[in-house]
């Protein structure tokens, strides 16, 4: 959250309107410096480091695109916005290739200057913050990459790294926990906006109403506890990435509004009337099946053929286990140097009993075992004993006898079946059927569900 007024170094060679966008720009809450010419604020330049240089394109001697250049070659991190009564699509253009954030045309419009001001402030703050969880989660960030040995991934990623180039939509499809996510962030490292934001908005955890505010903004006063303006997510991302995760949980209403912003690159914010531009590079995650949702009426058809462009279908990994031994190792590696363990590695037969389990909740849940394995670690090689129980039970040749290399039952057949025998064998005790089993109750209950059992033990 920003502490201080943002500052901006205005550059007007008329004073009326420097003295106008002073008074104006002070009254927004900016701490303002207004100098006359570019040599002026260049000297300012060597004294203070503003966030953003507003400045006019046509001025004496040296000109706003001559100072343009100044900035971005010694202060790349300075915003510059360029005003001119004389603009040309060739000025604005040369203007953007130079590295300008925006261009207006004068005479200035008070609430287009501000919102731009605002947008602008917004993404440097983005930006920033960006940088610095970088440094902070560096360690964390180190677990979540794309590990992977399978020629399905092989191929995913070759054709993720092809769409990366371009500005296509990407629509992400697969399980929870396959690594969707990563996948959108790596489209976005590969892509020229790269530099820009990345900014992320998880559907599924907000309701219909908070998720438009999310997504476009609002204005003060348009709903009760709106006290200021908010900056929406489309504003943040603006010549970014917006990664519309779980869209499939996304409420008709919100689908009509998202389908016209997608289109139009254009919307509201909520309560307001005027009409913002973003330009913005989209990528959509879901687990559901949009198709069959479609069908049914509950997902809009043309959003979906908006969103679905380009569809890269995530395998689940019970589908590519060559890449669970690959995923051991660098989790391995990455939480026993998290918490100052020396675990050197994983032995064979307890990466087997990882192997054959089904994972259903994929890369996720494998590392959410790898790392408590790790933390209650008493050795320096993690084995079967470190395993938990309900995996080993899921996993191996199973007590009754029954084997998984041998059997032409499969995993979940073979799992059903022992657990109605010792339920069986329990006589309806479910607390004494786990204990059978080796399991938690809670386990047990969770299994029984899954095999709907409920009803008939």
């Amino acid at each position: 959250m920003r502490s201080s007024k943002p500052e901006i170094l205005l550059v007007e060679d008329d004073k009326n309107t420097r003295d106008g966008l002073f008074k104006y720009l002070s009254e927004c809450h900016y701490d303002v410096n207004a100098v006359d010419s570019a040599e002026a604020a260049i000297e300012a330049l060597t004294k203070h480091s503003p966030e953003i240089v507003l400045t006019d394109l046509k001025l004496p001697k040296a000109t706003g695109l001559d100072l343009l250049k100044h900035v971005k070659k010694l202060y790349p991190n300075i915003i510059v916005i360029l005003l001119t009564a004389y603009g040309t699509v060739d000025n604005a253009v040369e203007a953007m290739k130079l590295g300008a954030y925006d261009y207006l045309n004068k005479p200035v419009n008070l609430d287009e200057l501000e919102h731009l001001l605002e947008r602008a402030v917004d993404y440097k703050d983005t930006k920033e913050e960006n940088v610095e969880l970088k440094n902070v989660l560096n360690e964390k960030i180190g677990a979540h990459e794309l590990v992977y040995k399978s020629k399905i991934m092989v191929e995913l990623i070759s054709t993720a790294k092809r769409v990366a180039s371009t500005s296509a939509t990407v629509l992400l499809q697969g399980e929870s926990g396959t690594g969707k996510e990563l996948f959108a962030q790596m489209i976005h490292n590969l892509s020229p906006r790269r530099n820009h934001a990345f900014i992320a908005v998880h559907c599924a955890s907000l309701a219909a109403s908070l998720l438009e505010s999310e997504l476009f903004g609002h204005e003060k006063g348009s709903f009760t506890g709106a006290s200021q303006r908010r900056i929406g997510r489309f504003e943040r991302a603006h010549q970014g990435t917006l990664f519309l995760d779980e869209v499939g949980e996304i409420k008709e209403e919100t689908q009509v509004k998202l389908l016209r912003a997608i289109q139009e690159g254009e919307f509201e914010r909520v309560g307001g009337t005027n009409t913002i531009k973003s330009d913005i590079r989209f990528i959509a995650a879901t687990n559901r099946d949009l198709q069959a949702d479609v069908k049914s009426g509950r997902f809009r058809e043309d959003l979906f053929y908006r969103l679905n462009v380009i569809a890269l279908d995530i395998p689940p990994l019970r589908d590519r286990t060559e890449d669970i031994a690959p995923l051991i190792t660098h989790f391995v590696e990455h939480y026993s140097s998290k918490y100052n363990k020396d675990i050197r590695q994983m032995s064979a037969e307890a990466k087997k009993v990882l192997e054959q389990y089904s994972w259903p909740g994929n890369v996720r849940e494998l590392e959410n075992i790898v790392e408590r394995m790790v933390v209650l670690a008493r050795a320096n090689e993690l084995t079967v004993q470190d395993v938990p129980k309900d995996i080993v039970f899921s996993s191996r040749t199973l007590s009754t006898g029954i084997s998984l290399d041998n059997s032409a039952m499969s995993l979940q057949d073979a799992e059903k079946a022992l657990i109605e025998e010792k339920i069986k064998q329990a006589r309806g005790n479910k607390s004494r059927a786990a204990k059978l089993l080796g399991i938690s109750r809670r386990t047990l209950y969770r299994k029984l569900k899954e095999y709907r059992l409920e009803e008939t033990i």
